[in-house]
């Protein structure tokens, strides 16, 4: 509890054991008469996020009546049963202004399987609010083009902020993007697009909104805190296959008396990012065919990679932005044949990573193209 919160409390007690005049208003005589309890209009000092009483979700805690004028679902006490935690949910053709808010698909938790757009707006609660993020509690769309990466059947696209939009599509559960609406004006439309029926969807999608002081850092989609964790590119699932058209930075935030970072691969399948790359040069094979071999210059043409920090300035480029080591992977292993166990140490700061998958112009083998999933783990200093 926020000390403002706790000494309100107090302040509540003290004032009525001095016989604040409260009683009068539920007196014989009074026409506001009540059952004893503090009546709903008084007002919750400090407005703070609580957790609902089924423990699932986050809401904000208001006094009851605030709650249901502002269309919200009471969920439990809060501010020592001063206010209710008040949890907002919205679906298609609605607009919403509030710290968070849960985007849900209609009929949720059912399943739905129509045709149609379904569209939110999202408004800014204030204009310090610097960021929106998006945590995908559940989200579960059409795959995209298995060939090629391409969002067709199904796409999800938050727009608003000029030629920065976000688009997926697949299995996403788990994951969380930011969103920069520092120039927003008026909101930020979320759209859902479903363009064949028979599929079975669920969203969930907890929209938070990000005062300036807590934002990510600039540039990050993703943004992850702690000593250790797991990332992962967008769909990457059992027979799923990564998207095309995505460029983006992954960070991690550098914790306390953390000086470097070791990543790996999730497991031996959790690396494939495009055909193996071949890495010994053979010419004029006995059968006489030949095996060519990708150059480095070649494997910089990568049109589907990510980016490594590496800590020897004789890769560091221009291309990858400040602060961003251009040692370039994709194929289907992290490390090289000769790496084991397959782990990547950096102390380059920030600790990012840089995704580039490119458009979805040509077919290749979804077994080669399932995206990436790393453990992370910081090193003391």
């Amino acid at each position: 509890m926020s000390k403002s919160l706790f000494l309100f409390c107090l302040s509540l007690l003290a004032e009525k054991t001095n016989s604040w005049p409260w009683p009068s208003l539920w007196s014989s005589g009074n026409p506001l008469k009540s059952t004893g309890k503090v009546l709903n209009f008084l007002p919750v000092p400090v407005t703070e996020e609580c957790l609902s009483d089924d423990s699932r979700r986050t809401g904000l805690c208001l006094n009851a009546y605030e709650c249901r004028i502002q269309n919200g679902d009471s969920h439990g006490p809060c501010a020592l049963g001063f206010g209710v935690c008040c949890v907002f949910t919205a679906s298609c053709n609605a607009e919403v202004a509030n710290n968070v808010t849960y985007f849900v698909n209609p009929n949720f938790p059912g399943l739905l399987n129509d045709v149609g757009e379904c569209t939110l707006k999202v408004k800014k609660v204030s204009d310090d609010i610097s960021q929106i993020r998006l945590d995908f509690v559940n989200f579960n769309l059409a795959q995209p083009n298995r060939k090629t990466g391409v969002c067709e059947t199904d796409t999800f696209v938050v727009s608003g902020a000029g030629s920065n939009d976000l688009k997926f599509c697949g299995l996403n559960s788990g994951q969380h993007v930011y969103y920069d609406v520092d120039d927003v004006k008026d909101a930020i439309t979320i759209n859902v697009r479903l363009t064949k029926a028979n599929y079975n969807r669920m969203w969930e999608i907890k929209i938070t909104q990000i005062e300036f002081a807590q934002r990510a850092p600039a540039g990050c989609l993703q943004y992850f805190q702690g000593v250790s964790g797991t990332i992962q590119t967008m769909n990457y699932a059992i027979n799923g296959r990564h998207l095309a058209d995505q460029d983006y930075v992954i960070c991690m935030k550098q914790e306390q008396g953390m000086c470097s970072i070791v990543y790996e691969p999730c497991d031996e399948n959790s690396f494939k990012i495009g055909p193996p790359i071949t890495s010994d040069t053979v010419e004029g094979s006995g059968d006489g065919g030949s095996t060519s071999v990708i150059s480095l210059d070649e494997f910089r043409e990568c049109s589907d990679r990510v980016m490594m920090p590496c800590d020897s300035e004789e890769f560091l480029t221009t291309q990858g932005g400040p602060g961003i080591c251009d040692l370039l992977h994709c194929g289907n292993t992290f490390c090289s044949d000769k790496e084991t166990p397959c782990r990547i140490e950096s102390s380059t700061t920030p600790f990012v990573i840089r995704v580039q998958f490119g458009p979805g112009n040509r077919e290749e083998n979804p077994e080669d193209n399932l995206g990436m999933c790393l453990k992370y783990e910081q090193q003391t200093c």
